[in-house]
């Protein structure tokens, strides 16, 4: 409708250039017209249509309706105004055609013909009727006030229904991520509180332990000023928990050994092993000589970390006399069980002598000299009667100590009082071994 307004404004336009052209050679006393028609062409060069608005741009929907919208008022403006100007040219174009026809028809019409000759002849496609023109015009009007409403409603419906406006999106966009800086602050304060609360733990359970073993401490001294024993090698060492501080230690280290002989009576019920009831480390070699039980496995002696497992049970909680017996010629050994011979071997660290200068543990596996103890590895029970000879004892010998029926004190290391330290809560008390066997019969 807005390409057809604009062509029939454009062809009166050049129906009335092309008067104004011809006016000047009208005849002053005849008072005729000329009337030559110009191409549609010519006269569109002087009539510049209205800007079409551009489509398939970047703008979002909305935005490219909102143009639209206002591109169709502003064609509306400038087409009423059009239609103003335009009407007073209609009625002066009405009153020179009318003039036109009255001369004379016949002779009016060949001198259109003659000079429209020499271009198009558009004249007849025009309506005669100026009636018919402003009529057509007003329902083109119409017409584009019809689209211009739809276009509003189409835009406002689409305004409606639409999913989410931008702001809306950015507000919720906005409270999320403040949202999400409020939850990871939280979660930083928790885990502060959690790493807190840890160290106060930690430290008060190193507080807690540091106070228990002072106690330990102080009880055993105590217990230790007050003992009285019979005889300086009647009592027997208490280590009644699987710590990695609870031992005895001897204070005498033994000489250069080619043989020896170690007894001592125990009593034990701990399990899976009793553990270690003693060890002899040296510089070098923490395992120079040890007797262990360990988890599931039989009772072991061990030499320069060499292994003899022995065929001795003493899990009962009983007490049993223990004899081991071991030269360095060809490794050989024995292993006796209450002054009963139940085992005996060699190729044990044959060759080997006994390194000086170690330390002799009650109740620890020692991984380095004096230290590093494992509580997996600790004697649970009580030792008493711990005896060392540089020699291989008889099997006479040994069975009359099982018997009680003999006192021989060990010529390297012998029981007694004022050789034996214990730490870490480990007990000395005095008791006559042999008596407290017939107890347990």
């Amino acid at each position: 409708a807005g390409g057809m307004l604009r062509a029939v404004a454009g062809l009166l336009l050049a129906v009335l250039a092309g008067w104004r052209g011809t006016e000047a050679a009208e005849s002053p006393a005849g008072s005729r017209f000329v009337c030559t028609s110009l191409p549609l062409e010519a006269a569109g060069a002087g009539c510049p249509l209205p800007p079409v608005p551009m489509r398939g741009g970047g703008l979002p929907p909305e935005e490219e309706l909102r143009a639209t919208v206002l591109q169709l008022r502003e064609t509306v403006l400038q087409q009423k105004e059009t239609i103003g100007s335009q009407r007073e040219a209609i009625r002066e174009l009405t009153g020179k055609l009318g003039r036109c026809e009255g001369a004379d028809g016949k002779s009016a019409a060949g001198t259109w013909k003659k000079e429209a000759g020499k271009g198009k002849d558009t004249m007849g496609d025009l309506p005669r009727d100026p009636a018919l023109v402003i009529e057509q015009l007003s329902r083109t009007m119409q017409a584009l006030k019809d689209r211009l409403e739809s276009l509003e409603h189409q835009l406002r419906a689409n305004v409606s229904y639409a999913p989410l406006p931008h702001d809306l999106r950015e507000m919720l966009q906005r409270r999320l991520g403040e949202l999400e800086r409020q939850l990871l602050t939280k979660v930083a304060e928790l885990e502060d509180e959690k790493s807190l609360l840890h160290n106060e733990t930690s430290a008060h359970r190193q507080k807690t332990e540091t106070a228990l073993n002072a106690l330990l401490e102080r009880v055993s001294e105590l217990e230790k000023g007050s003992s009285a024993f019979k005889s300086p090698d009647e009592f027997k060492v208490s280590l009644p928990l699987r710590t990695n501080y609870l031992y005895g230690k001897l204070k005498k280290s033994l000489p250069e050994l080619y043989a020896f002989t170690i007894c001592l009576w125990l009593r034990s019920s701990a399990s899976p092993g009793i553990g270690t009831p003693f060890s002899y480390a040296v510089p070098g070699q923490a395992n120079e000589i040890v007797l262990i039980e360990w988890g599931n496995n039989p009772i072991e002696l061990l030499i320069n970390d060499k292994v003899a497992q022995l065929p001795l049970f003493v899990s009962d909680g009983k007490w049993h006399h223990i004899c081991i017996t071991w030269t360095t010629r060809d490794g050989m050994w024995e292993a006796f069980q209450d002054g009963e011979k139940l085992g005996t071997g060699e190729n044990l660290a044959p060759w080997h002598p006994i390194k000086p200068g170690g330390v002799l543990i009650l109740g620890q596996e020692q991984d380095t000299v004096g230290g590093r103890f494992d509580a997996t590895q600790a004697f649970v029970g009580e030792l008493s009667q711990f005896n060392i000879w540089d020699r291989v004892l008889k099997a006479e010998d040994i069975s009359n100590i099982a018997n009680c029926s003999a006192n021989m004190p060990g010529n390297i290391i012998p029981w007694v009082d004022n050789n034996v330290d214990v730490f870490g809560g480990a007990t000395k008390w005095p008791v006559e071994t042999c008596e407290e066997r017939l107890l347990d019969l």
